[in-house]
């Protein structure tokens, strides 16, 4: 009689909270590249775990846990964009600085601009590797969205929330104030001229995405001195969803080590630009 070999069991790591601002929904044993990923207007730090579970084991996710919602229900939203990038700020500073590796940042529409805005509020010496902007026009051109006038329920809609939230009224009343509060934050952003960071920067949008034309992304062009690029993905206004990893294999391309020029490149064509 034969006997039957038991299969290894792989054990997974259970998702964890990272103090009050962030939540890493598939941790990793080792210590791979980090990429702390921003949500979306009214989105939570949840809406990422498609994409960690997709990129591991090359990368792990930290997600940003906004104010005001889910877990942080309680926690109020600062009263402004400026006071929220600097509390956001002032709560990553600590995970960047603990000399574990490698890390950049990714984030969609609001989550882009207040990502970057992030890494340009960070020390030189602590700036992401690779900052990857979803869906979002540059800071110049941000008060051109008219942030203020966007209907929350017609966003809702756009970004594919909808259908999620729609057999339950609570939810759906849920998702709008959670968008209402952001939008209230977003329309107080005030653009102001700097110098631009030195992190490489890759500016991605959604063929269909009815925010935003794909040709604006250029513009990201001029706030990075380090390697730029742009691409046009197939999907909408949000690429990772709650059930949509995302973009999964050009983040692995780009964090991977042997990607990058040393010198900038400024194609502004629709395919990668390094």
């Amino acid at each position: 009689m034969s006997t039957a070999t038991p299969s290894a069991t792989v054990r997974v790591a259970r998702p964890r909270i990272e103090g009050d601002w962030f939540f890493v929904p598939a941790p990793q044993a080792h210590r791979p590249f980090r990429l702390f990923c921003f949500p979306h207007a009214g989105g939570d730090a949840t809406a990422y775990t498609p994409l960690a579970r997709a990129i591991a084991p090359a990368a792990e996710v930290w997600a940003l846990r906004p104010p005001a919602r889910g877990g942080r229900s309680r926690h109020p939203m600062p009263a402004d964009f400026t006071a929220l990038a600097a509390d956001v700020t002032a709560a990553i500073t600590p995970h960047l600085a603990d000399g574990g590796g490698r890390f950049g940042f990714y984030g969609q529409s609001f989550g882009a601009l207040l990502a970057y805005e992030v890494a340009r509020s960070l020390p030189a010496d602590l700036r992401p590797e690779l900052v990857v902007v979803a869906g979002a026009p540059c800071p110049a051109e941000w008060a051109d969205r008219e942030s203020k006038d966007l209907d929350p329920a017609e966003l809702l809609r756009t970004t594919g929330l909808e259908e999620l939230v729609q057999a339950d009224p609570d939810l759906v009343e849920l998702a709008l104030s959670g968008i209402r509060t952001d939008l209230a934050v977003s329309a107080t952003f005030r653009h102001r001229p700097h110098a631009p960071i030195g992190s490489a920067l890759y500016a991605v949008a959604g063929a269909e995405d009815p925010m935003l034309a794909t040709t604006d992304l250029g513009g990201w062009a001029a706030y990075t001195r380090g390697p730029f690029g742009h691409r046009v993905l197939p999907g909408g206004h949000l690429l990772a969803t709650v059930d949509q990893p995302g973009p999964v294999d050009l983040l692995t391309s780009l964090l991977a080590p042997s990607q990058g020029p040393a010198t900038p490149a400024r194609d502004t064509k629709e395919q990668p630009s390094w």
